[in-house]
């Protein structure tokens, strides 16, 4: 039911034991605007300021989350852009510092020339970000980052969560590929957009990933490459492997603290002369 500007939903979800929530707990979902959401990612993420997230002048995407909140994105053009690189932070709710450095690069992509159209979508998983004590997994307990249609998934994916991960309800992939609306939306924006770099930010691993065609950064910042491996359903493997679009991933060194902006700044520079070099943003 709806009372006043606030949504409750009630009831099971459908993944059973592995969902986030209780059976049958309410849960509020704020009809929230740039603003509401701005005064509540204040509140919670380290190293964000009102006036940084306002300058930020997010949108609306059309995308929702399981409980209903909406995904926020900012578009930055610059002139002749012929690249389309889409930034993503916050898959994982509780790695603050990831949606901390999307709202800074939003602010270090209006001020530095690039050649590329910009799409920073600085949090995928509010569900999981907003809950009291977030947790990597959306509202149904599902790990976004195993959860999109990579090659044989429906053997791969369950297998490696049993066997390597031992049920971890952290790393749960989900009954099915793309069973959540927020890794569809990202599967779907990737068909509809066509970027020609995906920047996914994590934590809190303190090193540098990569997927995909051409030759991948080897630091951004102060954080050196280390691939870390494929895994199923993960959106390195679909993106990367899969559908042959370059994948940065970012893991900072800590999921609660967000580095200093003379570092966050510097990784946007060393981002900006690796895709130039590689991808022809110059």
């Amino acid at each position: 039911m709806t009372v006043g500007s606030v949504v409750w939903l009630t009831g099971a979800w459908p993944v059973g034991a592995h969902a986030a929530l209780p059976p049958a707990q309410a849960v509020a979902v704020v009809a929230a605007t740039p603003q509401q959401f701005c005064q509540q990612v204040t509140q919670r993420l380290p190293n964000v300021s009102m006036a940084l997230c306002a300058q930020a002048q997010l949108m609306l995407n059309g995308a929702r989350s399981v409980q209903g909140r909406p995904l926020f994105q900012r578009d930055v053009i610059s002139p002749n852009a012929h690249l389309r690189v889409l930034v993503v932070g916050g898959v994982h709710g509780d790695e603050l510092s990831s949606t901390a450095v999307v709202l800074h690069w939003v602010r270090a992509a209006m001020e530095v020339p690039s050649n590329i159209h910009w799409r920073f979508v600085p949090l995928m998983n509010p569900d999981g970000m907003f809950l009291a004590t977030p947790t990597r997994t959306n509202a149904r307990g599902v790990d976004l980052n195993r959860n999109f249609p990579t090659p044989n998934w429906d053997k791969e994916a369950p297998f490696y969560w049993a066997k390597r991960t031992k049920n971890d309800p952290r790393r749960y992939p989900g009954p099915q590929p793309l069973s959540e609306p927020e890794s569809r939306w990202l599967f779907n924006e990737m068909d509809r957009w066509k970027p020609n770099l995906i920047v996914a930010v994590h934590a809190p691993y303190g090193v540098l990933d990569f997927d995909g065609p051409t030759s991948p950064p080897q630091r951004l910042g102060r954080l050196y490459l280390d691939q870390v491996g494929i895994f199923p359903g993960s959106l390195g493997n679909y993106g990367g492997v899969h559908k042959k679009v370059p994948v940065v991933t970012i893991e900072l060194p800590s999921a609660l603290r967000t580095p200093q902006e003379a570092e966050i700044r510097q990784m946007w520079l060393d981002l900006l002369r690796w895709t130039a070099e590689r991808l022809g943003a110059a």
